[in-house]
């Protein structure tokens, strides 16, 4: 056999090596840690979103409770947010399967919500104590309250839907109100946030 020859049949023992070897370490170590680089947007908005279901809940449920200790009917934020694609007519409602869909409708829109709103915590409150998550979330909470009650339902309201001013959502409900019920919201938040805080992800190793 040439020198060439046994050069080759080395070549071809190492190479059969080498690839046992890389067996071994993937049976050894069959999971890496991975971590994404920089602030993962894509994640804690989703979370965000899956997470604002509680706030909205919790929000709900103190109308609810609120409303019935004041005489009101239980359900009467429902029947005001219907007053947008209904009009008047919804404030006289008392359909259980109509206050059921506004129900889920203001779930939805919790959801929505709770985008920005985790957005913020986990941008500006990773490292921070309750507190601080709770002025955090106060703060962005009654931003949302103002833009969406004053920067936007005051004008697409009467656009969309032909009825008289004093019925427009934010002349039936109280500003108070409004406000303490987005702070409920948000504080909620600030509350389950751990839940939604990135764990260490693991991953198997691409086998070989």
């Amino acid at each position: 056999m040439s020198e060439v020859d046994q050069k080759r049949l080395e070549l071809v023992e190492l190479e059969a090596r080498a690839q046992q070897l890389k067996q071994e370490i993937a049976r050894t170590e069959k999971v890496a840690p991975f971590q994404p680089q920089g602030y993962y947007t894509a994640y804690y908005a989703t979370t965000g979103f899956m997470l604002g279901i509680f706030g909205a809940m919790t929000s709900l449920l103190f109308n609810i409770v609120g409303s019935a200790l004041v005489g009101q009917y239980p359900l009467e934020l429902i029947r005001v947010y219907l007053t947008f694609p209904l009009g008047d007519k919804a404030l006289e409602m008392n359909s259980g399967l109509a206050l059921a869909v506004g129900c889920c409708l203001y779930l939805a829109t919790g959801m929505l919500l709770g985008i920005p709103v985790y957005l913020a915590l986990t941008r500006w409150t990773a490292n921070g104590t309750l507190i601080k998550r709770l002025i955090v979330a106060s703060i962005v909470s009654l931003l949302i309250w103002i833009v969406m009650y004053y920067g936007i339902l005051s004008w697409l309201q009467p656009a969309v839907v032909d009825m008289k001013p004093e019925n427009l959502i934010i002349h039936q409900v109280p500003w108070w109100v409004a406000a303490l019920t987005h702070l409920v919201f948000g504080w909620t938040l600030a509350l389950v946030y751990p839940l939604g805080v990135l764990p260490a992800y693991r991953r198997p190793l691409e086998q070989t």
